[in-house]
């Protein structure tokens, strides 16, 4: 009997590396809630059910070392983690309440998609046969707009078109786009919590003392604190809505706010300050409140219809076990971006390397992400790949391989990634990756253009790999994490993937050398079996022993574009001995180590022919996920014997867990025109 999963970090609130609430517990109301570092971003939900309070979700008290006696908590009997929505169930008192956090990261909807607004939703029911007077309370502190918590925040209220009524808060100081960095947070912009104004909600500003007067009372202070500006850590202010039910019957009665974040401008790009994709045809914060309010259940329902759709899909491609991972996997992956234009009006779809160290629109970290937006909207791919581009052409960049990236999150100005040191590049990694990323995109919108676009840098970076890529030398790959290392046939396989990538989109370009790099690839792929091969697997450097060996997770795409440079038995030898070498969370990197990344490991289980043998590779990353003590989002790096996480959490590349899913699919698009992609809002 399979167990229920149990994440070990949920998602609440997913918008973009900077707004973002998760819960790191069992349940709800174990402690506060946090931000994706795991920096506490506290949101509190009570209950008043009949006179009596009871405790949902957070802490009352923000003080970590207080006396003070939380107030009973209403037991929480279940937790389900769905593409787009997380929802608790609690019972008690003789009511049921659910609690559903949805953020709608559509990716067939790109207006939808990059609003920075995220839903709550309650629904109350009685099971005990008898009404029952109900009231609700929630809010969110001011810890969802700063960096830390002695920054000043000010505070302000208004109605928008009479209907709406809108809290928020933010620093005083308003640096915008200043800060940088990897463990930091949001501290500029506006924090909202906003809902349809009705005669049954209630509103405040205040101290987070004012929990403990609703939970005495069940009322909310009167007015708003006085207009003074002042530290979070000092008496922290919380915006707090009471929703007053009423009586409650057997029929379910359901009422929603609306947690939102202006952050006014989202990313600097080569100096330029750029808003969110949603604002580029001139709309405001307040029009966009008022469509996330009027569209609430078309967008629910919407959402509904999603998560429906992609559970059975991920169940039907992989199992119970594959299906919980992609559910858990999706908003994440998503969220670690920021979507926004450039001057030219294009998508630009930059990743924030989270925990690693900080850097905007990484390479690497792109390239194993892909499969979800393959799958979804390939116009995202694009969008990682144009600062890509444009940094790769201009007069800064010095080398003729590809960069590792193009700055700091959120500041897109230029590669910083070693110094810009030669010795700490990836020069056949992240042509590789380029080359590969290229080629995905032509094969499933069907249409060659873009690579078109870019012809010049990738004959480049083909050519590379070309005089390069078959033995590499000593350098960094996108496991760098591991060091240095020479004659890496894992990366040599990218490499020969890359000059084949290249082939096919010359054949789609009707490029007159695409049979030339075609029959090179081959070439190289035969020189590798012969200098990689061993009795029952192949090695980790071609002059390593024969004890060696590593996952060549690499080989996916020769599978995924047709090319068939390689022969299949080294995939039908390779499988058996990665699940010869599992241990208890999962099959290591390779032989140097017992740690191993979770992208990889998918990869590699995607090839395998039987759903038996793909079940098996990846049940052991399913079990690291249901019980390590790691309790942080989804991290890519662990130990397979401790079920530690290394380090790495809430990283984009978990949308390469979608490969199995991309393997099954021959393309979403017909042609690379962003408007036959995305659906209207």
């Amino acid at each position: 009997m399979k167990k229920t999963f149990r994440p070990p970090s949920v998602p609440l609130v997913t918008v973009d590396p900077y707004f973002s609430v998760w819960s790191a517990e069992d349940h709800l109301y174990d402690d506060h809630t946090v931000h994706w570092t795991n920096k506490r971003n506290s949101m509190v939900g009570l209950i008043m059910v009949d006179g009596k309070p009871r405790r949902f979700m957070g802490k009352v008290e923000m003080a970590s070392d207080a006396e003070y006696k939380e107030p009973d908590i209403l037991i929480q009997k279940s937790l389900k983690v769905d593409p787009l929505t997380s929802s608790y169930l609690f019972e008690g008192d003789g009511i049921e309440l659910e609690v559903s956090f949805t953020t709608p990261l559509l990716l067939d909807d790109l207006d939808l998609l990059t609003r920075p607004a995220s839903y709550i939703t309650f629904s109350v029911r009685s099971i005990d046969g008898k009404s029952h007077d109900v009231k609700i309370y929630f809010d969110l502190s001011g810890e969802l707009c700063v960096n830390t918590s002695n920054q000043k925040i000010v505070w302000s209220r208004k109605m928008i078109n009479d209907n709406i009524v809108a809290m928020r808060m933010g620093t005083e100081e308003q640096p915008i786009l200043k800060r940088i960095g990897d463990d930091t947070r949001i501290d500029w912009g506006y924090c909202y919590l906003a809902a349809p104004q009705t005669t049954s909600i209630k509103t405040v500003i205040q101290s987070y003392n004012g929990r403990k007067q609703f939970v005495e009372s069940g009322q909310l202070l009167m007015e708003d604190d006085e207009q003074q500006p002042r530290p979070v850590i000092v008496d922290t202010p919380v915006m707090a809505a009471v929703l007053d039910i009423g009586e409650v019957q057997e029929c379910q009665s359901s009422h929603y706010l609306l947690l939102a974040y202006d952050d006014i401008h989202s990313i600097e790009y080569f100096g330029k300050h750029l808003g969110a994709y949603w604002r580029r045809n001139g709309l405001t914060f307040e029009e966009m409140l008022v469509l996330a309010v009027e569209q609430y259940e078309d967008i629910q329902n919407r959402c509904e219809e999603f998560n429906h759709k992609l559970i059975n899909d991920s169940k039907s491609a992989g199992g119970e076990k594959y299906k919980d991972m992609l559910s858990l996997a999706y908003r994440q992956a998503i969220a670690a971006h920021k979507l926004v234009v450039d001057e030219k009006g294009e998508v630009l779809f930059l990743s924030k390397e989270n925990f690693s160290n900080g850097c905007v629109a990484t390479v690497d970290v792109s390239y194993p992400s892909i499969p979800l937006f393959l799958r979804y909207n390939p116009e995202l791919v694009k969008g990682m790949m144009r600062p890509i581009y444009r940094y790769a052409s201009s007069e800064e960049w010095n080398f003729n391989f590809a960069p590792h990236d193009v700055g700091c999150y959120p500041k897109a100005n230029g590669q910083v990634y070693g110094e810009n040191k030669l010795e700490y590049q990836m020069p056949i990694e992240e042509c590789g990756n380029m080359l590969i990323m290229a080629a995905s995109i032509c094969k499933y919108e069907k249409n060659a253009g873009f690579a078109k676009e870019n012809w010049a840098l990738l004959t480049d970076w083909a050519n590379y790999l070309k005089e390069n890529g078959l033995d590499p030398d000593n350098q960094l790959c996108t496991d760098d994490f591991a060091g240095h290392l020479a004659h890496n046939a894992n990366l040599s396989i990218k490499a020969i993937l890359g000059i084949g990538a290249y082939s096919l989109m010359c054949n789609m370009l009707d490029e007159k050398d695409g049979e030339v790099y075609f029959q090179m690839a081959k070439e190289m792929a035969s020189q590798w079996v012969r200098m990689a091969a061993v009795d029952d697997h192949y090695k980790l450097t071609f002059d390593s022993t024969q004890e060696t060996w590593s996952l060549k997770y690499n080989l996916v795409w020769d599978r995924i574009f047709g090319l068939n440079l390689f022969p299949e038995e080294i995939v039908e030898k390779e499988i058996p001995f990665y699940i010869s070498k599992q241990n208890k969370f999962g099959t290591p990197l390779d032989n140097r180590n017992t740690y191993t990344k979770s992208d990889w490991l998918v990869w590699c289980a995607s090839m395998a022919k039987s759903k038996e043998d793909f079940e098996q590779m990846i049940t052991p990353l399913w079990d690291f996920l249901n019980e390590t003590q790691s309790r942080v989002p989804f991290t890519d790096w662990y130990d397979t014997v401790t079920g530690k996480q290394i380090n790495f959490q809430n990283r984009s590349v978990v949308g390469g867990l979608f490969i199995k899913l991309l393997n099954q699919s021959d393309g979403v698009v017909s042609n690379g025109d962003v408007n036959s992609t995305v659906r209207s809002s």
